[in-house]
């Protein structure tokens, strides 16, 4: 074998071999054109001088970022590693991602300030932090340079991994020991957007090789010596009781170590606590899963066990006829201005629970000895599992290391391993067997037991003025979370509805929080999500009775707020909306705002006689404010539609005797790969000093435009989901 002199002992070990002794299959050197990303990015080698928590510098020039956040497919590992690089000012080629240490993190000062991965904020609320870091590393290589040479830092230029004052010059990796140990007065400004080199620019994101591959590793692929797999049942009622198990029918099956009865805790019962249930651990997950299957067991499910889609339907329809709490009011009460009014538009709609159903099965792998304690979850902040174990096990949070893996989808709730009680399952298993466990929840106990998009039904009222819009508005919503509020919070009841942008002067928005025994939580966009589907099917009904048209009437509407005003006429530019096609064809629209970012969508359908959907297009324009990679930000918004669109089309939770009936995808239907529209997606940006999210606006508009359409193809209303379940045939 022969081996290049230009290699570093570094270089060619990260490129040969991973820590495990496995090859890093498709991961290359640094200067091939991208930076890189290992399949494994928590054991990803770096042995550099570490400038500061953020990022090291290696001999042969690679920059290895640290990222404390999660990548669940939104380009978190890209993101967060162009933010640095590009006030680092180094050589993209040049840069490898890693995930940082959370031990670290959590144990030792909070240095990455956050590492939780949600409400799509990596880059719109923590980009000052993460772009400081970068900005504090480049001035000190130059004040390092600068003591070298003699100069003053100011005169010192760094730029794509080289350091120039003068006839001097050298490079970033020449003074790394030094910047190391060097310290500033105060720290850095960051870049305008006016000064970047690097954010802007379409950067393919580093994740996906290792992905398309099939080498990057997440939680579901741990593998670890003498580890065993557990297969859990908890009642299907939560927090229903376990009332007997037969562990003597399947002791003696092949594979099986042991049966461990799993308890809750009295007066725990927040997301990630422990339920009643039984655990199967084998030398084989199937085996386990077999077993568990045989086992006969026995639940008490509660007076939960009474509730169904239907009596919650029931008791909302009564709660509209009660005052709820106010959650916006303007002008004058509009209810007597309605009652009065010769042109009224009433409606209700309803969505109802759905859950997350992420490709990667909500998992966890636990290692517990006297030393230390491994853990491994698909985990949307990775300091929660730290924080899990230490609790369950009530060990020093210091002997807790978390591997952070690639998470195969997360789409809000914490992620499968990080708001559930999996990692508890399997922190408990492993301590009680000494082994590693690796805890996998059937497709069946996932969709079950996961912490779902509470219900939502909503009364909407307005009337029309001589203008033909409307004068008074009035909505009372009623929803169905687990503990009240404490967790969604009050605002996602209404959100979209109590929040909507447009001039209506005479508004009243009352919302009842009635507590459900399902645990629920945040999804994809919440609350924009479920009720943007409702208001905004709502205004189209509001502009038709008044004889305007869709988008001529959301113009209107907003007057004097640019950012939605430069939304809205994007979207007439490239979308050609118009009510005048033929019978089975239509284009709907909808805008809805989310994570301080404006997103419409125009959605082109149609349905034949015999009812069939099909939807030929959706466009999408957003306004966040500023973009830092268009073609990951494109990749967010079409993942978002897909995501919106599969829920709004085909899911939707059946609960009926306290628990769901649908659990599997042969019941729980979610889009298949030939049904996903084409998705073009457009970029209105303000850019005057506010940052929207990306990963999350792009999806509500979707379904109300496609419900729009659907009006405009065949006259019918969609006012609940799954669309799927309306007859939209016509004649």
């Amino acid at each position: 074998m022969s081996i290049n002199p230009t290699m570093t002992r570094r270089t060619m070990i990260r490129t040969m071999v991973g820590t495990s002794g496995g090859m890093l299959l498709g991961f290359h050197v640094p200067g091939v054109g991208a930076a890189v990303v290992a399949p494994k990015p928590w054991t990803t080698p770096t042995d550099g001088d570490e400038i500061n928590a953020w990022l090291s510098i290696d001999t042969d020039g690679t920059v290895t970022i640290r990222v404390p956040h999660s990548e669940q497919g939104q380009g978190a590992l890209t993101s967060v590693a162009m933010m640095v690089a590009e006030e680092l000012d180094v050589l993209w080629e040049n840069v490898q991602a890693v995930f940082a240490d959370i031990n670290r993190h959590v144990n030792y000062g909070e240095e990455y300030i956050a590492t939780g991965t949600s409400g799509s904020a990596v880059v719109r609320r923590r980009h000052p932090h993460i772009m400081q870091a970068g900005a504090s590393a480049r001035e000190r290589l130059k004040a390092a340079a600068a003591s070298v040479w003699k100069v003053k830092p100011q005169d010192v230029i760094a730029k794509q991994g080289e350091l120039r004052s003068g006839s001097h010059h050298g490079t970033y990796a020449q003074f790394a020991e030094l910047a190391a140990q060097t310290s500033l007065d105060k720290e850095p400004a960051i870049k305008s957007p006016d000064q970047w080199w690097l954010l802007g620019t379409p950067v393919p994101r580093v994740d996906v090789p290792v992905k398309v591959n099939g080498s990057a590793q997440y939680a579901i692929d741990t593998r670890l010596p003498g580890m065993v797999y557990a297969a859990v049942k908890c009642c299907p009622v939560p927090w229903g009781k376990l009332k007997s198990f037969d562990p003597d029918a399947i002791r003696g099956r092949a594979g099986i170590v042991d049966i461990v009865e799993l308890k809750a805790v009295p007066g725990k019962s927040t997301d990630a606590d422990l339920q009643n249930g039984v655990a199967v651990v084998a030398d084989t997950w199937y085996r386990a899963k077999t077993a568990l299957d045989l086992m006969p067991v026995e639940w008490e499910f509660g007076t939960d066990g009474e509730v169904s889609n239907e009596s919650q339907a029931s008791l909302a329809n009564s709660l509209f006829d009660e005052p709820g709490e106010i959650s916006h009011e303007s002008g004058q009460d509009p209810r007597p201005i309605i009652d009065k009014a010769d042109k009224v538009l009433n409606a209700e709609f309803y969505r109802p629970y759905e859950t997350h159903a992420r490709m990667e099965p909500i998992n966890a792998t636990v290692s517990v000895t006297d030393e230390r304690v491994d853990v491994w979850a698909p985990a949307q902040d990775q300091s929660l599992p730290l924080k899990l174990v230490a609790d369950q096990l009530q060990r020093d949070p210091k002997d807790i290391y978390v591997n952070t893996p690639f998470i195969g989808g997360a789409f809000g709730g914490g992620g499968g391993g990080g708001r559930t009680a999996v990692v508890r399952q399997a922190a408990e298993l492993s301590n009680r067997l000494k082994k590693p466990v690796k805890v996998i929840w059937s497709r069946e106990e996932d969709i079950m037991q996961d912490k779902q998009r509470a219900p939502v039904h909503s009364r909407l009222s307005a009337s029309l003025g001589d203008n033909g819009l409307p004068d008074a508005f009035y909505s009372r919503a009623v929803w169905f979370p687990s503990g009240g509020v404490k967790r969604n919070g009050p605002a996602t009841a209404d959100y979209s509805i109590s929040t909507m942008p447009y001039h209506i002067p005479n508004r009243r928005h009352e919302r009842h929080n009635v507590n459900g025994h399902i645990p629920t939580t945040t999804h994809r966009a919440p609350g924009a999500n479920q009720n943007g589907f409702m208001i905004e099917q709502f205004v189209d009904e509001m502009a038709l009775a008044g004889d305007w048209d869709p988008l001529e009437w959301r113009l209107e509407m907003t007057k004097g707020q640019e950012p939605w005003q430069r939304v809205l006429l994007k979207l007439k530019e490239v979308a050609g909306f118009t009510t005048d096609l033929p019978k089975g064809e239509g284009m709907g629209l909808a805008v809805i705002e989310d994570h301080g970012s404006i997103s419409a969508a125009c959605a082109t359908v149609t349905v034949s006689r015999r009812g069939q959907l099909n939807i030929e297009k959706v466009i999408i324009v957003v306004n966040s404010g500023y973009v830092i990679n268009p073609l990951n930000a494109s990749e967010q918004l079409e993942g978002a539609v897909c995501w919106e669109l599969s829920h709004a089309l085909y899911a939707g939770l059946d609960l009926d005797n306290g628990h769901f009936k649908n659990n599997n995808f042969d019941t729980y239907n979610l889009m298949r790969m030939n049904q996903m529209p084409p998705v073009e997606t457009h970029f209105a940006l303000s850019q005057d000093g506010w940052w929207g999210g990306m990963g999350e606006p792009g999806g509500p508009p979707s379904p109300p435009a496609v419900a729009n359409a659907i009006y405009f193809a065949t006259g019918k209303r969609v006012r609940f989901t799954p669309i799927n379940k309306h007859d939209l045939s016509w004649s």
